[in-house]
């Protein structure tokens, strides 16, 4: 692979450019497609902000498009100072989150947003994701090139989670972070834990933190999600968005609602998006989603198993896990068999943030697939 210096970063030459994987490229652009086709007839359908909030979203696409071409540019030895970079910023912006008197919190539920000159509203806890992914990454190589002992490695790794992991369960954003431990469970099962290590911080999660968090952290409204969802019917008014959710995916039959009456669901457009991809491209829209975001899924793991640095693997599980959650949580809580949560549909959900962050983590992985062996 050709390199050649640019003042403090090195660049890919056109031989690195040519070995862009198509496999991962073609998924998302096609869901990327499907999200604008859909948000336009979502938000052009009584949306006061239309055609304003599109035309953001196109824009927020279009950044994104273009970081995740610079990022794919840089040599992928830069990427552990990348990553670290994206760190440090995420956890300086998640600091001044519950200082800059700035609150969407009567809206969303938790204050999770910073407005930004010229950017507008943007969510740190989106940024630490990835910033998250790339430094545990370099960690878990430093331990399994027994470079550092396993002790202070998980040191670090704890000093590493515990100051965005605070700050973001006391917006509070307990789906981010959830998304966050995911992500990591998933490098550390790759990394080389043993499986009964495994079934037993399973099983202290289950006994321990969940009754914890139940008692001491969730929200009374967080608490009716769940309790709707494993007794259907005890709580019309908790149920009321999952029952508009099932109404508009039924609605889409088999190519999209052509009746031209549309049902009503909160949030269609960014959490519940997947009722709006039934809705209008009906099953095969639904399908056409879940097989791409599959495939890219398991693009990501075989590029993992390709790549020649375990830091480089680690990083590609991480966000194959990121990317994971995210459509499964989705998909399920619109189906009624995953509770509620804040977590967007990549590439789909209306959020200028989310569509940034996601095309950047894309970029990474385009990086890394570039220097796979085969």
């Amino acid at each position: 692979m050709a390199n050649k210096d640019s003042g403090f970063v090195k660049l890919r030459g056109q031989a690195g450019l040519k070995s862009v994987d198509y496999y991962l490229v073609v998924p998302i652009l096609s869901l990327t497609f499907i999200g604008l086709y859909v948000l336009q007839k979502v938000l052009s359908n009584g949306y006061a902000a239309y055609p304003g909030n599109f035309y953001r979203q196109v824009a927020a696409t279009a950044a994104g498009a273009f970081a995740a071409i610079l990022i794919c540019l840089i040599d992928t030895h830069f990427l552990k100072l990348v990553g670290r970079g994206i760190y440090v910023v995420s956890v300086f912006l998640l600091l001044l989150v519950p200082i800059d008197g700035f609150s969407l919190a009567s809206t969303w539920g938790a204050d999770s947003w910073l407005n930004l000159p010229v950017i507008g509203n943007f969510q740190p806890s989106e940024l630490a994701k990835i910033g998250l992914i790339l430094v545990a990454s370099d960690i878990f190589e430093a331990m399994a090139d027994k470079k550092i002992t396993i002790l202070k490695g998980f040191g670090l790794m704890a000093a590493v989670y515990a100051v965005p992991l605070l700050l973001i369960l006391t917006q509070p954003d307990f789906g981010t972070a959830m998304v966050i431990m995911f992500t990591f469970v998933c490098m550390l099962f790759v990394w080389g834990i043993k499986y009964r290590y495994f079934l037993l911080a399973f099983s202290s999660v289950v006994v321990i933190f969940i009754p914890f968090v139940w008692n001491f952290y969730l929200e009374p409204f967080q608490k009716e999600r769940i309790l709707s969802l494993v007794f259907e019917g005890s709580d019309p008014e908790a149920e009321y968005n999952l029952v508009q959710s099932k109404a508009a995916i039924a609605s889409g039959g088999l190519s999209g609602n052509t009746t031209g009456i549309m049902t009503s669901v909160p949030v269609k457009e960014s959490d519940f998006i997947y009722s709006a991809v039934s809705e209008h491209l009906g099953f095969i829209g639904t399908t056409a989603v879940i097989v791409l975001a599959f495939f890219f899924i398991c693009r990501c793991l075989y590029v993992a198993s390709k790549v020649p640095s375990k830091s480089s693997a680690y990083t590609l599980t991480g966000l194959a896990g990121y990317f994971a959650f995210h459509y499964i949580e989705n998909m399920g809580m619109s189906v009624g068999l995953l509770p509620i949560t804040g977590i967007p549909l990549p590439f789909i959900s209306l959020g200028g943030t989310a569509m940034l962050i996601n095309f950047m983590a894309f970029g990474i992985i385009l990086n890394i697939s570039m220097s796979r062996k085969t």
